[in-house]
């Protein structure tokens, strides 16, 4: 079902780095997402209001709530595909983003709602009133909301929309809230025993975990997370497969929105080579990482020396040093100044993020190091963060 719909209503299907091609599977999953909520709200409120069971109403307001989160991701797709312009160069991605965010706090405050219902059941109990077409209704609703997880997994996975999978995640919470309700049914048609306000507070616990498992998803590209470690890995491979490329560093993956990247990196290439056509050799490398990973690349080319026996002797003896105290710290640019009275070894050392608290304590100690091993070296250390 989930292939036809796709080949029924997205045209260029395979091309998903496409803008307008997200905007459609965006659309398609909101329709969906509106049309299936909307019926089985009708349903379970009609079977809510016939057996006066607020455990059945609860699950039908959370299907309501998710309604509404899907108009929100339709407005959200449709607002996050706006080109750029004078006042946001980058684009309106981040829009995506903060329509689920959205949706999570909408489904928090439906959560906080149901619950307060059900514990007014709990305290005032009433006697519900079930039938053959209760249970009906609920199992189809459970096989529907079943399908919608499949559905907007697959989607989001295929356009890496975390917007989507956080839909998968919702569907797959009410599959199980709804399975309570009906497990309440059963057991109050099984012993003449109302479990009705508990099983409403348990789906109200569900509705209140689905919205905070989604703002969390969501919260944290808008925070600035790391990036894709299969993604940086591939970075670097592509850039350190051309032979004259020796190293690279200070790699950078900005986030503004899904499908919307912005590379930076140094590259090291050697001091010998012709400066136009290591320019030229950069160039063709940020065209293709824009190809390849449809992002913007922007890469400095730093120049190094490779064949100074006493600079190559004097780096390796601070990588060890380096390696010995930490074996995830790195240095890069590193340089040697000779003078008549003294030498400088300048080069950046890279922490953990968490270190940076240190950064005068980690730069004493490396220039203390470096001066007791040769006392003609003075140590020029910039301390920086690792931003992967």
């Amino acid at each position: 079902m989930t292939e036809l719909l796709v080949r029924w209503f997205i045209k260029d299907k395979e091309n998903i780095n496409d803008t307008k091609v997200r905007q459609s599977y965006g659309r398609l999953s909101g329709f969906v997402g509106i049309c299936c909520n909307v019926i089985l709200f009708a349903l379970k409120l009609f079977a809510g209001l016939a057996t006066g069971a607020v455990s059945i109403m609860a699950d039908a307001f959370n299907n309501l709530s998710d309604a509404a989160s899907s108009v929100v991701t339709l407005i959200g797709f449709h607002m996050a595909g706006k080109p750029a312009d004078p006042g946001h160069p980058y684009g309106h991605g981040r829009i995506e983003y903060l329509s689920g965010l959205f949706i999570a706090a909408a489904i928090l405050m439906t959560g906080v709602e149901l619950m307060k219902s059900s514990v007014e059941k709990i305290l005032h109990p009433e006697a519900p009133d079930f039938g053959v077409a209760s249970i009906v209704i609920l199992v189809a609703s459970i096989l529907l909301k079943l399908w919608m997880c499949r559905f907007n997994l697959k989607l989001g996975k295929r356009i890496q929309s975390e917007a989507m999978k956080a839909t998968a995640a919702d569907s797959l919470c009410d599959c199980i809230s709804t399975s309570a309700v009906l497990i309440g049914v059963f057991i109050a048609m099984a012993t003449g025993k109302n479990p009705d306000g508990w099983i409403g507070a348990l789906v109200a616990l569900f509705v209140c975990f689905a919205g905070f498992t989604a703002a969390r998803d969501t919260i944290q590209p808008l925070l600035g997370q790391a990036p894709d470690p299969e993604l940086v890995k591939k970075i670097k491979e592509r850039v350190l497969s051309e032979e004259k490329i020796l190293g690279v560093h200070d790699l950078i993956i900005h986030d503004y929105g899904p499908g919307r990247r912005m590379i930076s990196l140094h590259a090291e290439v050697s001091y010998k080579e012709d400066i136009l056509e290591a320019h030229d050799l950069i160039d063709n490398i940020e065209r293709d990482l824009m190809k390849k990973f449809q992002c913007d690349a922007t890469i400095h080319m730093d120049p190094v020396i490779t064949d100074d026996e006493e600079m190559n002797k004097a780096r390796k003896m601070v990588e060890d040093m380096v390696a010995a105290e930490n074996a995830g710290w790195q240095i890069h640019d590193f340089r040697m100044v000779r003078g008549s009275s003294h030498t400088n070894l300048i080069f950046d050392l890279v922490v953990a993020p968490e270190e940076l608290c240190r950064k005068q304590e980690i730069e004493r100690w490396m220039k203390e190091k470096i001066h007791d091993a040769d006392q003609s070296f003075y140590a020029v250390v910039t301390v920086e963060q690792s931003f992967l």
